[in-house]
């Protein structure tokens, strides 16, 4: 390459790579197919080589351009952290970007952001969910609530609450089919919990029962979470979400409690930002509240 090459070019090829089409690339950006096959041979000559391989289903990415994804979404990361900043003029303005899994994002999060949103019209959040952990150094995202403590000496790291999950059923359930009084009741219940996660299915080593025990498997945790509320069986809940529906009852309480953490993780260089500041601040006020039992947050 005699000269760098243009961001553009290389936000076209994340987002072919990313799509595997034109066409799916081409409305993500909001450009034009024909735009995007240009971006994709200017880089190529740029580069010297072919990036992709052009298919009846698609665009496969050549060996070469599966090489320079990592850095090339590490680029993307970068921008959409620039822009934040760009966008945190004010005071309590601007857009703070939140990793979380899956279950904290839809079942805790929105529940203790929205007095936050509701004082600060300039604030936005955006909610960045997935059960494995965001690399905050990467730039992923402004901070990020995990439950185990991180090992990155860059980030800074505050322990908020202890978790305690456990086994709940729907009432509605329990009716239908009795309330287990010792572990060996379970076996003929219907089982909640996961597929092919070996550690979330390593966690339910404490009930002595293997996967083939559990009648309704999930690597999904909100669609675990979904079946006990429906009622079709007992799985494994955070007892400060079992909390916020009276109809989920605690089964076997005194034999199976599973404890996690919770902790406030942001990169040292975006805590004396004022938006990410404020965000971080309000969740390590209200979330050790939410895990304590306080269900209504103000």
């Amino acid at each position: 390459m005699e000269k760098p090459v243009d961001w553009t070019l290389w936000r076209s090829f994340l987002a072919v790579a990313e799509t595997g089409s034109l066409s799916a690339a081409a409305r993500r950006l909001g450009l034009t197919q024909p735009t995007l096959g240009r971006h994709i041979e200017a880089l190529e000559t740029a580069l010297g080589q072919p990036l992709f391989l052009r298919a009846p289903h698609g665009m496969m990415p050549t060996p070469a351009a599966q090489a320079l994804m990592p850095e090339a979404q590490t680029m993307a990361h970068a921008a959409a952290s620039l822009e934040r900043r760009a966008a945190s003029s004010g005071e309590f303005r601007g857009t703070v970007r939140i990793a979380a899994s899956h279950v904290v994002g839809a079942e805790v999060l929105p529940r203790l952001l929205a007095p936050l949103l509701d004082q600060h019209p300039g604030l936005a959040i955006e909610l960045d969910l997935s059960n494995d952990p965001a690399d905050l150094g990467r730039h992923a995202a402004d901070l990020a609530i995990r439950m185990t403590r991180p090992g990155q000496s860059s980030l800074i790291a505050r322990k908020l609450a202890d978790v305690r999950l456990g086994l709940f059923a729907h009432s509605g359930y329990l009716g239908r089919h009795g309330t287990p009084t010792d572990p060996a009741d379970l076996a003929a219940h219907v089982l909640i919990g996961p597929d092919r996660n070996t550690a979330a299915l390593a966690g339910l080593d404490a009930l002595q029962l293997g996967r083939s025990a559990l009648r309704l498997r999930s690597d999904s945790e909100a669609a675990q979470i979904a079946a006990v509320r429906a009622g079709l069986g007992i799985g494994v809940l955070q007892q400060a979400i079992a909390a916020l529906d009276p109809a989920l009852v605690p089964v076997l309480p005194d034999r199976f409690a599973w404890p996690l953490e919770a902790w406030l993780v942001l990169p040292d260089g975006l805590r004396a930002l004022a938006p990410v500041r404020r965000v971080a601040d309000h969740l390590a006020r209200v979330l050790p509240r939410f895990y304590a039992g306080a269900v209504t947050i103000a």
